[in-house]
C-alpha cells in the first residue's frame, strides 16, 4: 500500500511513500531525452522530455528498461503509481487508440507533457493495455496520481467500467477503494480541526480541554488505505512552513512520515511485513529529487538539471539505505 501527496509553498512539491513487504532492487533512475522507449503495441518515443524518479531497471537481453514507480519530468509534471488491487482492469489493444501498456504509462505521459492540460489530451485517446513486460513481471494493478507545477492534480483509474479520470482537489491518493469513494469518506471527518474544540455537545456544561490537540479527536491513525487518506489529507491541509526550500522539503517529508508504516505493524503472514520502503519528494519547479528510506532518515538529493539530459542511455544508482548518523562526540 502507498500514499502520494502534493504540497505547495513558493514551489510545488510532489512525492509518495512506497509501502510494500519486499524490495525489487529499485534505484534512483534518470532517463535522458534520447533514450528510446520502444512501445509494445508499435511505435516508439525516440526523443522526449528527461525523467528522474524511482524505478526497477531490469536488463532484458542486454537492454535496460526503467519500470518507474514514481517520476517527474524536466517540465515539472509528476506521476506516481499506487496499488489498486481488485479494482484495476486493463484492456486488450484496440484500433484507433494509443495502446499503452501499464508499465509504459509513466514514460508515455511524462515524456510528452508539459502540464496537466496536455496530459488530459493524451488521456483522451489512450487505451491502457494488459500487455505484460515479461513472464516474470505481469501488469501491476495500479491507479495513478498526476500533477504539475501549478499544484493541480488528477487521478487516473483503469477499471472494468473504462478509464476514469478525476480532478483531485486535495492532492492526496492512497489505494482502495476507488478515488471517488476515498474523497467521499472525508465527509466523516469534516468536524476535525487543528484548533481547540468547541463544546457543541452541551454548551451549558463546563467541559475542560484537558489536552492540546483535542480538535483532531477522531482522526484515524491505523494503516488502512482509507485511514491513511484521511490522516494525510488532514496533515497536509493543516501543514504550515515557510517558503524556503529547506523548510518546504522538511515539512513535506513530515506529511509523508505521518502515515508511514513501521516494520512489524502490518503482518501479511509467513514472516512478511509491509512497511515504508522509501519516501520521495520532488520539487516540480526546480527539478530536484529528494528521498529517505526506512533505514536511512537522512535526506538525499539529486538535481536533474546537473545530469547529461542529451544522452541516450539510462543512469541509475542504488538507493542509500544505511542510516546516516551525525555523531557529535
Amino acid at each position: 500500500m502507498c500514499t502520494a501527496a502534493t504540497y505547495q509553498t513558493k514551489n510545488t512539491y510532489f512525492g509518495r511513500n512506497l509501502d510494500y513487504n519486499i524490495s525489487y532492487g529499485e534505484e534512483v533512475c534518470i532517463t535522458p531525452r534520447n533514450f528510446p522507449f520502444t512501445l509494445r503495441s508499435g511505435g516508439s518515443l525516440e526523443s522526449h522530455y528527461a525523467l528522474i524518479g524511482i524505478a526497477y531497471v531490469p536488463n532484458e537481453n542486454g537492454t535496460e528498461y526503467p519500470l518507474y514507480y514514481d517520476a517527474v519530468n524536466e517540465k515539472g509534471v509528476g506521476m506516481a503509481g499506487l496499488n489498486f488491487v481488485d479494482n484495476t482492469f486493463y484492456q486488450d489493444p484496440v484500433d484507433g487508440k494509443d495502446n499503452i501498456a501499464s508499465f509504459e504509462f509513466i514514460p508515455w505521459i511524462l515524456g510528452q507533457c508539459t502540464n496537466l492540460t496536455e496530459v488530459k489530451t493524451l488521456l483522451s485517446r489512450i487505451n491502457l493495455t494488459n500487455v505484460t513486460f515479461s513472464s516474470e513481471l505481469p501488469p501491476a494493478e495500479l491507479h495513478w496520481l498526476i500533477t504539475d507545477s501549478s499544484n493541480a492534480s488528477i487521478v487516473v483509474e483503469s477499471t472494468a467500467h473504462g478509464l476514469k479520470i478525476y480532478d483531485n482537489p486535495i492532492g492526496i491518493l492512497t489505494n482502495n477503494p476507488p478515488f471517488e469513494h476515498q474523497l467521499l469518506q472525508l465527509s466523516n471527518y469534516q468536524h476535525l480541526s487543528a484548533k481547540e474544540p468547541v463544546n457543541n455537545l452541551a454548551p451549558k456544561l463546563s467541559l475542560p480541554a484537558y489536552s492540546r490537540g483535542m480538535g483532531a479527536i477522531g482522526l484515524p491513525g491505523d494503516l488502512s488505505s482509507e485511514s491513511r487518506f484521511a490522516k494525510a489529507a488532514f496533515t497536509k491541509l493543516n501543514s504550515l512552513s515557510t517558503s524556503d526550500e529547506l523548510s518546504s522539503v522538511n515539512q513535506f517529508f513530515h506529511v509523508l512520515h505521518s502515515v508511514e508504516q513501521q516494520y512489524g505493524c502490518c503482518n501479511l503472514g509467513d514472516d512478511q511485513y509491509e512497511h515504508t520502503l522509501y519516501s520521495s519528494c520532488y520539487n516540480l519547479n526546480e527539478g530536484i529529487f529528494y528521498y529517505t528510506t526506512y533505514h536511512n532518515h537522512q535526506i538525499s538529493a539529486i538535481n536533474l538539471s546537473k545530469s547529461n539530459l542529451e544522452a541516450a542511455i539510462l543512469t541509475h544508482q542504488p538507493i542509500i539505505n544505511t542510516e546516516q548518523i551525525n555523531y557529535l562526540n
